[in-house]
């Protein structure tokens, strides 16, 4: 009898012992890295493409967060392959002649409001010029009577310190391009800001908003390659491109050293 109950004893806790093994199996397991498309290929000699997006795509792989994928073509914005990412990365500005195409722009648009990441770094803010819709995508764009003071070094302020990108961070100095007068009425989620000599005023430099289920981060720093190899520039990447795939950025994300 006393053998009997012991059975059943252990066949009941059998499932709960069982249970417990998968369930600590699987905290030990890696989380599922991040798949991000890069999109780049056009520019302006001062924003050389060929050297900032090596740099961005080594920034987010060393974080060991990323799986990476760059696309030289923007008329990729309107294929199905977006489907296969959860955030997508614009390092291009589209010039005369160059333009991506009107069903490519509303197929990014459909993306990101069914729930796709979006991240613009600096130039891209001067992307897709006659799509009006752009910047209520991303927040604030480059257009006439936008410009910058001579690149140089400024202060960049963590205006909101609360939220999942900036956490822990404090104010850093940047050597870049201050982009200043940008254009947009979205309202914007601001992290950080920098005061401008050209406009004299103080100028948003990065935020997000959120656009149907799709998170959106826009970082208005990055003028080149030395710019964006700023360990603070890094950080605001890696983390943005996270929390706008994923709606957060683990503990142990990158910070500055």
């Amino acid at each position: 009898m006393t053998r009997l109950v012991l059975s059943l004893a252990f066949c009941c806790c059998l499932p709960l012992v069982l249970a417990a093994q998968d369930a600590g199996a699987k905290k030990d397991e890696p989380a599922p890295k991040v798949r991000a498309l890069i999109v780049t290929g056009d520019d302006v000699p001062a924003h050389p493409w060929k050297e900032t997006t090596p740099v961005m795509r080594e920034i987010l792989e060393a974080t060991g967060r990323f799986d990476v994928r760059v696309s030289e073509d923007g008329e990729i914005l309107g294929s199905k392959a977006l489907a296969n990412y959860d955030v997508i990365i614009l390092n291009l500005r589209d010039g005369p002649g160059r333009e991506v195409g009107a069903e490519a722009l509303k197929n990014l648009q459909t993306a990101v409001e069914a729930g796709k990441g979006l991240v613009a770094v600096h130039f891209s803010f001067n992307a897709f010029r006659n799509w009006e819709g752009y910047k209520d995508l991303i927040g604030r764009v480059w257009t006439k009577g936008s410009g910058h003071g001579p690149r140089g070094q400024f202060k960049v302020a963590i205006a909101k310190k609360d939220h999942p990108i900036t956490s822990g961070l404090s104010d850093f100095v940047a050597d870049d391009e201050l982009y200043a007068g940008l254009v947009g009425k979205t309202e914007l989620n601001v992290l950080a800001t920098s005061e401008s000599t050209h406009t004299k005023r103080v100028e948003p430099i990065a935020w997000t908003l959120e656009v149907g289920k799709g998170k959106v981060f826009s970082l208005g720093l990055g003028h080149d390659a030395r710019a964006r190899r700023n360990a603070w520039f890094g950080v605001l990447l890696a983390r943005g491109a996270e929390w706008a795939a994923t709606g957060k950025v683990a503990p142990d994300s990158p910070s500055p050293r």
